[in-house]
């Protein structure tokens, strides 16, 4: 597997890739990996020639007071486990040679970042699409692979793909989660003993809330109800939304229920998607 550091590096291995015809799948990551981001490596080494995985904690996307700088790291455990799934090129760059001057020309995200983690992170999206802009133009990637555990992320991307006509086909990928229910995170090495012990009902609620949708009963209440006697954290959002539109959801089509719960070092979120067709 080679490691690259510079964008220059980096596109010179794509172009000897393009001259070949050999197709390019991209993971994009913020290291820290885990069995979510290796799901991704492998749906991506199976579905193209190649694979680039990247691992850039993107400052771009952090707010004031956010964790940026105590973000966990471990790129010496992270080479081995992009490695053994099967990545060819690790992109590793730096700030200063994502970002080497101001950007005199920025991207928005629109309404879909007026909901959800985007009303309490405001440019948090913004940053999110200057990143990941910047990534598919330097790898010329065919497929670029997201978790659905981010769902308004992965709704931006696809809008952003579709709105401006990139060449990329964005694959979505499964939530991996543990075996009691709680979503795979980078940053659930800040729970506590106690707070572990306590994040699975996150999932259960969400269970739950798709009963209720689909037996035609409000969820966000009975969620609600849930998460606050079985978890000391505070609920940040539970909503019910149209997705990937994230718009107020109607009688069919797809839906999201959404969650965010902050715990004293660890904000959680988790979804799940239905399809409204499905209700009794």
């Amino acid at each position: 597997m080679n490691v690259i550091e510079t964008k220059q590096g980096l596109k010179c291995w794509v172009a000897t890739m393009k001259q070949d015809n050999r197709s390019i799948g991209f993971v994009p990551t913020m290291g820290f990996l885990h069995e979510g981001h290796l799901s991704l490596i492998r749906q991506a080494r199976k579905e193209n020639d190649v694979v680039i995985v990247s691992i850039f904690v993107n400052p771009a996307q952090f707010g004031p007071g956010e964790d940026f700088e105590r973000y966990p790291r471990d790129l010496p455990k992270d080479t081995a486990l992009a490695e053994s799934v099967g990545a060819d090129v690790l992109f590793v760059p730096s700030a200063e040679e994502m970002y080497p001057a101001e950007a005199q020309v920025t991207l928005t995200a629109g309404p879909q970042a007026d909901r959800l983690c985007g009303r309490s992170r405001p440019g948090h999206f913004d940053g999110v699409l200057k990143v990941v802009t910047k990534l598919f133009h330097l790898t010329e990637a065919d497929r670029a692979y997201f978790g659905q555990k981010d769902a308004q992320q992965l709704a931006i991307i696809e809008s952003l793909v579709r709105d401006f006509d990139f060449p990329v086909e964005i694959r979505r990928g499964a939530t991996v989660r543990e075996e009691d229910g709680l979503a795979k995170s980078s940053r659930n090495v800040y729970l506590s003993p106690e707070e572990r012990s306590e994040a699975p009902a996150i999932h259960e609620a969400l269970r739950l809330g798709r009963e209720a949708t689909l037996s035609g009963r409000d969820p966000v209440p009975v969620m609600a109800d849930h998460i606050e006697r079985h978890t000391s954290g505070t609920i940040d959002y539970i909503e019910f939304l149209s997705y990937p539109e994230l718009t107020e959801p109607i009688g069919s089509g797809e839906a999201v229920l959404a969650v965010a719960v902050q715990f004293e070092k660890a904000r959680l979120i988790d979804n799940v998607i239905l399809n409204l067709k499905e209700k009794y």
